[in-house]
């Protein structure tokens, strides 16, 4: 029942992983899937083949060796069990200083969705004025990449440009937005950086003196990834709905003004909604009633200007429309178009320019809609911060400064909504699984003031995890939450065997301080092996600089971390612990089972 029990515990610690959705879940369902099936593989194998290797292979007479580790860490584990013993309210005061501690650095960790991965390779989205030539933008493109090869000789190995919107319209743009990618080389060989953080803030100083365009830099996979999900490039946008163009481009200033002055903003810029030239003709009513003209024919001569169908020509069963253009000289000067002759009901003909008012003013380049309302982004990305603090910092700034009118709200987008995301799927997901676990150790017992003991062993470790990550810099993750949620299992096997075996001492009728001393040194070898063996699997994840690193890294962290804080507050706090509530213990149950029996 035990091993059963055992293994059901860590499959149901995983279960919350299984929940997960979207890019999350595409990244670590299929390790949970992985250590599930093995679990249950190895739980078959261990109650059907073991037993009969064992019986094979063992010899009839088996004696325990000497094993000096294991006597070297009695030896050290002795006193201190013994102290802790006698220190009961020292060492309960000091696990409540380290819980404390624990949840104060906690709200210091700050936050992402998870950590920024080294592709190897970048993209800097160039955005210039709408309504520029694609010779002009294709010049500009070269000039980007002759200028990193030349001042990144050790850092970029090849770059090249995509200007517009492809055959195959995956990803439409217009003529003014270019995305240059840029393959790196291996990191060894760079000069100029270290990171890729400072090779960006390089690259970024080296581009700016180019003017008219604006740049934000990501990476190829990030990027498209931002967009699919969120529909933005960037790990942070603030939508700005609403109807009037002039208002959602005022307040839009104002929020990029906000955006860039919180520490952590790079690469802040505002959706671009104008630039592109229009045509603007506005009939004139009291000329036209001057010249007895209907406004109708005013407009049949603007309709001109563009293709306007007159008639189908019919061959066999195809059909083709039959259209009227303006020529050519007429279509590209406001002047000429001024000159275009309208007829009168007398027969004179009348000037547009005497009939309209033609001028050519800016209009929108693009018209974003979303949930059918209008909408303009104001975009960047987080360096040197976490984007969880910096998001908390943009909202408390925005509801000071930038006051909206009624019909207009803000949303935020990018990669905080994934953060949000599965923060809530897994502040339900994540209790269910540990009440599930309490479930288990229930019947393991049948006693809830053991399960509770033993369930103990989740905040122990949690205050290692936390402290790990504060000690390397690194904020909460998804990442970190998947190593929080493998941490509990492990720690929960280890308050498991320790519990089992002072039980199974106060059955054979020891005195509770020697059941506990006696379990203690007994199960130290079996405690420390498990965490060893869970803890140094996880070290090369835990300093890997490959690719793919920056994702495997939080989670070892938190792994190895909480291993350590909760083999020794185990170790040391639950014998504590039980020798504080196992007699009232022992003693409420023989009171209750006394007052059940009959009276002679």
């Amino acid at each position: 029942r035990p091993v059963v029990f055992a293994v059901g515990i860590i499959i149901i610690v995983y279960l919350p992983i299984l929940a997960l959705e979207g890019v999350e879940g595409r990244l670590f369902r299929p390790m949970a899937l992985t250590v599930m099936f093995a679990l249950v593989g190895s739980l078959i194998l261990s109650l059907t083949l073991m037993p009969a290797l064992c019986a094979t292979f063992l010899p009839r007479r088996a004696g325990e060796k000497r094993n000096r580790v294991v006597e070297f860490s009695q030896r050290l584990y002795r006193p201190g069990l013994q102290f802790a013993l006698r220190r009961r309210n020292v060492v309960l005061g000091i696990t409540l200083f380290l819980l404390l501690n624990a949840v104060f650095l906690a709200t210091r960790l700050g936050s992402e969705f998870v950590p920024r991965l080294g592709e190897g390779a970048l993209v800097i989205n160039t955005v210039r004025l709408a309504g520029i030539s694609l010779d002009e933008s294709v010049r500009f493109g070269l000039q980007i990449e002759q200028a990193l090869l030349k001042k990144f000789p050790d850092e970029v190995e090849r770059v090249w440009t995509r200007t517009g919107t492809a055959e195959v319209a995956t990803d439409p743009m217009g003529l003014e937005l270019s995305d240059a990618f840029v393959t790196l080389r291996d990191r060894s060989r760079w000069k100029r950086a270290r990171t890729q953080d400072q090779l960006v803030n390089v690259m970024e100083a080296e581009l700016s003196n180019l003017p008219g365009m604006r740049m934000v830099f990501t990476q190829p996979i990030e990027m498209r990834v931002n967009e699919m999900v969120a529909g933005v490039r960037s790990d942070v946008a603030v939508k700005l709905f609403g109807e009037d163009f002039e208002i959602l481009r005022a307040k839009a200033r104002e929020i990029e003004r906000v955006m860039r002055v919180i520490p952590g903003a790079a690469d802040i810029v505002a959706e671009q909604m104008t630039g592109q030239p229009v045509l603007r003709i506005e009939v004139d009513r009291e000329a036209i009633a001057r010249h007895g003209i209907a406004a109708r024919q005013v407009l049949d001569a603007i309709e001109t200007l563009g293709p306007r169908e007159v008639g189908v020509l019919q061959e066999g069963e195809r059909q083709f429309p039959i259209a009227v253009l303006m020529d050519e000289r007429y279509r590209n000067d406001v002047d000429a178009i001024s000159q275009i002759l309208v007829g009168t009901t007398s027969g004179d003909r009348v000037a547009l320019g005497a009939l309209a008012r033609i001028r050519m003013t800016e209009g929108p380049s693009t018209i974003n809609r979303e949930w059918a309302n209008r909408r303009i982004v104001v975009q960047g990305n987080v360096r040197g911060r976490d984007v969880g603090g910096y998001v908390a910092a943009l909202r408390k700034a925005l509801d000071r400064q930038v006051s909206l009118p009624a019909g207009y709200y803000l949303r935020f987008g990018g990669q905080f909504e994934h953060i949000e995301r599965a923060r809530a799927r897994l502040l339900l997901v994540v209790p269910l699984a540990l009440a599930l676990i309490a479930g288990l150790l229930y019947f393991t017992y049948r006693s809830w003031l053991d399960a509770a003991l033993v369930f103990t062993a989740v905040p122990f470790a949690t205050v290692g995890g936390v402290i790990a990550l504060w000690m390397r810099g690194l904020p909460f993750s998804i990442s970190a939450a998947v190593g929080f949620i493998a941490l509990f299992g492990v720690a929960v096997l280890n308050g498991l065997v320790l519990v089992s075996t002072i039980r199974h001492n106060l059955t054979a009728g020891s005195a509770i301080g020697e059941a506990i001393e006696h379990a203690a040194e007994r199960r130290l070898r079996p405690v420390l092996m498990t965490a060893l063996v869970a803890s140094l699997g996880f070290v090369p994840m835990a300093f890997n600089t490959g690719i793919g690193a920056e994702v495997q890294r939080p989670l070892a962290t938190v792994v190895i971390g909480g291993i350590v804080s909760s083999t020794l507050l185990t170790l040391f706090v639950l014998p504590v612990l039980y020798s504080m509530v196992g007699d009232r213990g022992r003693m409420m149950k023989r009171l209750a089972e006394s007052e059940r029996e009959p009276v002679a």
